[in-house]
């Protein structure tokens, strides 16, 4: 690739992280200077969003270049001068060393799909078709202290097979090709919180039949060219979200409890915006 390729290259990411992060702001998926977004430069090099910005009113200029340890390199731009990497970078730098197919992460804050977690609610059922086709499960990972390296290390096993993760109380983190990608994969994640949440205030959760999940995890497989194990054999068999082979067709949920307090927690996440 020539310079004049680099730099065109840069400055198109650029944009697209700011594109990227004004749609974060405007779907309320993130709140304040909530969220993190990067994109691959190249081997060495990671282009991220800065630290103690709001991700609706950033500039091209204000993003932040570091090398895969998470360092400055860009500390002489006057757009980042002062501006430092998110903490939860680490997150996105153990995606990048785990997958070499990912150029670019999502990190954000999606208000439903947060609330789950705290209700200890998972996402992983295979309910949604296009969910299956497109992120194969939304497993859960253990709980890490926000900006710690426990966020890394509890995302590390998972990562290797989900494009999708939701963060024990702390949001979601997507992956893609692009920006805008993980973006398109963190607005499907928040959607299926949102479906999930209707369908158990209505009283019911039906789970997709093993027989259809196993036809659409081999047409994504087939369609992305992804290997046998990836995401494993859909839901009966991935054990993404802990559910017995035996335990076929529609589960009833009775916990009426904790629907009101899931609703409760959105409720008021979502009038904030």
């Amino acid at each position: 690739m020539s310079t004049y390729q680099t730099q065109q290259r840069e400055k198109d990411l650029r944009e697209e992280l700011v594109h990227v992060g004004r749609l974060l702001w405007e779907k309320g998926l993130i709140a304040a200077s909530d969220g993190n977004i990067s994109a691959r430069l190249d081997g060495e090099r990671v282009l991220t969003t800065p630290s103690g910005v709001s991700k609706g009113f950033m500039r091209p200029e204000q993003m932040v270049i570091t090398d895969m340890t998470g360092r400055k390199l860009n500390v002489h731009d006057p757009g980042s001068r002062g501006l430092e990497p998110s903490s939860e970078l680490l997150m996105h730098l153990e995606v990048y060393r785990q997958r070499p197919d990912v150029g670019a992460v999502v990190h954000a804050h999606p208000p439903i799909t947060t609330a789950f977690t705290i209700a200890g609610i998972s996402l992983a059922q295979c309910v949604l078709p296009e969910v299956v086709m497109t992120l194969g499960s939304i497993p859960t990972t253990q709980y890490a202290t926000p900006s710690s390296a426990q966020g890394a290390e509890v995302i590390r096993e998972l990562i290797r097979t989900y494009d999708a993760l939701v963060l024990d109380r702390h949001g979601a983190i997507t992956v893609g090709k692009t920006p805008t990608e993980a973006y398109m994969k963190m607005e499907k994640v928040e959607h299926t919180a949102l479906v999930t949440l209707t369908a158990r205030q209505l009283g019911r959760v039906g789970l997709l039949p093993p027989e259809e999940v196993r036809k659409l995890t081999a047409w994504r497989r087939q369609k992305l060219g992804l290997p046998a194990e990836y995401g494993g054999e859909g839901c009966v068999k991935c054990g993404a979200c802990g559910r017995e082979p035996e335990q076929e067709g529609s589960v009833n949920i009775a916990d009426e409890e904790i629907t009101r307090l899931v609703a409760r927690v959105v409720s008021r996440e979502l009038n904030r915006f």
